[in-house]
């Protein structure tokens, strides 16, 4: 389902930068903790947060409790911020990538998915100008699949169907509307 909305897109990327090096159960346990934390994912109140917040933060059991990756949902909502002034919305500038369609890669049955694409590269080195952070290619794989702007498949199977991914997406059906 394509994502066209600059809160839902925030919390995949917050999400999936939150995941790096953790396993989706853990993340989707807390889920409902981090959008506590960052007050729904509204990228202009979370960059508002201050020192105080961080530590708060840092000891809420309802999320990681990583300092580098609560401090980069901070920065990156200031940097999607910026984006969306000067492209007119974050899921603007997303989707250019992809000139609004998504791409998609299908693979045999026996080829695994990639992990990076050269689609991820690019979106991942572009955020980094940004001042983006816990963005990386692999990080951005995941992302771009979760915001539809590609799909990964083999054999007549979608990436993740019967994976966590496809427990999140199963999840997400109180996103906002994407049309």
């Amino acid at each position: 389902m394509p994502v066209h909305d600059d809160r839902a897109l925030f919390e995949l990327l917050t999400l999936e930068g939150a995941q790096a090096g953790l396993s989706w159960v853990t993340i989707l346990r807390k889920r409902e903790g981090y959008r506590r934390v960052f007050r729904n994912f509204d990228p202009r109140a979370v960059a508002a947060l201050d020192a105080d917040a961080v530590e708060a933060a840092v000891s809420d059991p309802g999320i990681v409790r990583h300092r580098g990756k609560i401090l980069s949902t901070l920065k990156n909502a200031s940097a999607l911020l910026e984006v969306a002034r000067t492209h007119g919305s974050f899921a603007a500038y997303l989707w250019a990538f992809v000139a609004g369609r998504p791409r998609d890669g299908r693979y045999g049955t026996k080829t695994p998915l990639p992990a990076t694409t050269p689609l991820s590269d690019a979106v991942s080195a572009d955020l980094r100008a940004r001042g983006f952070t816990f963005t990386g290619s692999t990080t951005m794989t995941n992302g771009l699949t979760l915001a539809g702007t590609a799909t990964y498949k083999t054999a007549g199977l979608d990436a993740g169907s019967n994976s966590i991914t496809a427990k999140y997406l199963g999840d997400a059906t109180d996103l906002p509307s994407t049309s």
